[in-house]
């Protein structure tokens, strides 16, 4: 990190007057992104260019994981200045010492083998070594980091033990809360600046502590989102239930210095869908375009190698516009691709070639393409006359914010009123009616099909999005697995389904993966049931290329669902428990809720909820009134709660119309 005490020190009165706006903007968006999480959040973030500072719960003390390892490392560090312990001892790796977990150690090194502390310090930070980190500890002592950050005036930062060890915890109290260690966001930042300041150890010792933290391998949190190539120095921390990441980011308008921290999360995958990792990602991204499209815009006219922010867009848009045959990757980041459709810009126009946008090309390129599709010139903007539409009529249906809908007779199937009923359209979740319909029509055949014990795969434990929470290896009836499957909206509880009753479905003498065989059968029951706009790509909904239904098509889909009692009585459960139970014969309580919020009202029944980016928020649902029974589909609503607000609009207009009043 050569370049970052250099940055640090060019702090400009022009950017300290810009901190409060940026502060209180940067806050509230950050605060709305922790807010929607499912799981506690704490941040902190500090630019040591402008000296902004977000502060959202960042004296909270959290789980730290593997981020305690920033704090061992500095105690090391500090030790070695003050000549207690020497950073090039030589550590013995003895079988004891090995440990399970993140690491190189345990694995690829023989019993006996030599390494200095130094090196065992870059293993705990580049690779979350937890054995190197135990011989770390073992050589400064356990105790010392907590004095060490006592006197750094990081009271709440504790190392509770070393990793895998528990049972020699310094305050088992607060392991049982915590695990390893705890800190805050305040902390971290606070170590985390003045290393980059080169105040905490020393300069020498400080920045060979940051050459560390750049060596980190871990990409999933921090750098996920950030520009390619975008030097940064952190820790992360991963346990079940808590993610976290702290670091400096090199940035092209000065360092930044964040931490995130989560606890307590719903989403508990290993895998780069986690939504903890994805929001700490989204933090840094979000952080790292206020700070430097801010300072672009206040006191930038020129633009060169290593800019980001909105104005680069432009820039790429329009380069892509003037020059024939460039076709730049419009992301904001002034790389080597930008600078050398500059230059050939610049050398067609005869303006000196230096790869630098000032004021001789923004004029030769003219006005700006800001857009994909471009701004009109504001002359034929203003002298356009705009018509307006006739008043609204007072009758006729509901206004609502779906793209498609459609009412049918509950006991007919006859359709009654429809919006772009017949549309081809994503349909997200939905799509699980189909899978649970499959199921519960093979079990019409043969009842013992339900209790049968599904195993779950590593597949499904695996999928993304909504889960029923069953984990790989579980096991539990298949009448228990439909629950999953239709309260919660469990993609895993599709995969598993779909996986179990796939091979049932193969043609004579097919075997391999059981899964396409249970979707071609969903997408011959849909021709069957005359589904004609709809095709079937997975079980569960996530979005697929072709994975396509119309809101009649589903109306037939539901009310020959429907017609089995079992279905019906699924579909309107509100929540529902099961004990399951896992390799070795462990057992756990799982507690199902029902995503419709329209069975908290009387006469409204199922049928699914679902929510996709591409499919916006569906709803198949019923009503019941005087003995009948009317059927609803509502897709692409605007928001979840739109979509209940939509059906009701819907179902009271229709209940006039079939009743009369």
């Amino acid at each position: 990190m050569p370049t970052l005490t250099r940055l640090v020190l060019a702090v400009t009165t022009l950017a300290a007057s810009l901190a409060p706006a940026q502060r209180t903007d940067l806050t509230e968006r950050l605060r709305s992104l922790a807010d929607a999480h499912s799981g506690r959040v704490a941040i902190a973030v500090k630019d040591l260019q402008s000296g902004t500072v977000v502060r959202i719960r960042d004296d909270e003390a959290m789980p730290t994981a593997s981020l305690i390892k920033l704090a061992v490392m500095v105690t090391a560090y500090r030790l070695a200045e003050a000549g207690d312990v020497d950073l090039d001892d030589v550590l013995t790796l003895r079988a004891a010492d090995k440990v399970p977990g993140a690491g190189v150690l345990r694995e690829h090194f023989s019993d006996g083998a030599t390494i200095r502390l130094r090196d065992a310090i870059r293993l705990m930070i580049a690779f979350s070594d937890n054995t190197a980190t135990n011989l770390v500890i073992d050589r400064i002592g356990l105790d010392a980091t907590n004095a060490a950050m006592k006197a750094l005036g990081c009271d709440a930062t504790r190392l509770h033990s070393k990793t895998y060890a528990r049972d020699a915890s310094l305050d088992a109290e607060a392991s049982k809360r915590y695990g390893v260690g705890r800190t805050t966001p305040a902390d971290a930042v606070s170590l985390l600046e003045r290393l980059t300041r080169g105040t905490l150890v020393s300069k020498t010792a400080d920045a060979e502590m940051l050459r560390h933290l750049a060596a980190c391998r871990s990409r999933s949190m921090l750098p996920r989102l950030l520009p390619a190539d975008t030097p940064i120095a952190h820790k992360t921390g991963s346990i079940a239930t808590a993610r976290c990441d702290a670091g400096v980011i090199t940035a092209p308008a000065g360092p930044i210095v964040i931490c995130v921290m989560t606890a307590k999360n719903t989403d508990r995958r290993y895998s780069e869908r986690n939504a903890a990792e994805r929001l700490i990602a989204q933090v840094a991204r979000i952080t790292y375009r206020h700070f430097n499209g801010r300072r672009e815009a206040a006191v930038r006219s020129a633009l060169r190698l290593g800019d980001a922010g909105r104005l680069v867009e432009d820039l790429q848009r329009t380069l892509n516009a003037r020059l024939d045959g460039d076709s730049l990757s419009v992301d904001g980041d002034f790389g080597p691709a930008t600078e050398a459709a500059v230059r050939r810009f610049q050398e067609a126009r005869s303006i000196e070639a230096d790869g630098t946008v000032t004021d001789a090309t923004w004029r030769a390129l003219g006005v700006l393409v800001t857009r994909d599709k471009p701004v009109p010139d504001p002359a034929v903007v203003n002298a356009e006359r705009l018509e307006r539409a006739k008043p609204d009529a007072l009758d006729g249906v509901p206004f609502v914010t779906c793209r498609a809908w459609a009412i049918a007779d509950g006991e007919t199937g006859e359709v009654l009123h429809a919006h772009a009923g017949e549309r081809a359209l994503p349909f997200a979740s939905v799509t699980k009616v189909m899978t649970a319909h499959i199921a519960l029509r093979l079990a019409r055949k043969k009842p013992a099909v339900l209790d049968e014990v599904v195993t779950v795969s590593r597949r499904a434990d695996a999928t993304p999005g909504s889960t029923a929470g069953v984990r790989a290896g579980e096991t539990l009836p298949l009448r228990e697995l439909l629950y999953g499957l239709m309260l919660p909206s469990g993609n895993d509880a599709a995969v598993a389904i779909a996986e179990h009753l796939g091979a049932r479905f193969a043609p004579d003498g097919a075997g391999g993966d059981p899964l396409p065989h249970f979707i071609a059968e969903m997408n011959r029951t849909a021709r069957a049931l005359g589904m004609k706009a709809t095709r079937y790509r997975n079980p569960h909904g996530l979005s697929a290329r072709g994975h396509r239904a119309s809101a009649v098509d589903l109306l037939r889909l539901a009310r020959a669902a429907l017609d089995d009692p079992r279905f019906r009585a699924l579909v309107t459960t509100r929540q529902h428990g099961y004990r399951i139970t896992g390799p070795g014969g462990y057992q756990r309580n799982l507690l199902w809720k029902n995503t419709n919020r329209l069975l908290a009202i009387e006469g409204y029944g199922g049928v699914k909820t679902g929510t996709t980016r591409a499919a916006g928020a569906c709803l198949a649902s019923m009503s019941e009134r005087d003995g009948k029974r009317l059927l609803l589909v509502v897709l692409g609503a605007q928001s979840s709660a739109a979509r209940y607000v939509d059906s009701r609009n819907l179902y009271r207009w229709a209940w006039r119309q079939r009743l009369g009043r």
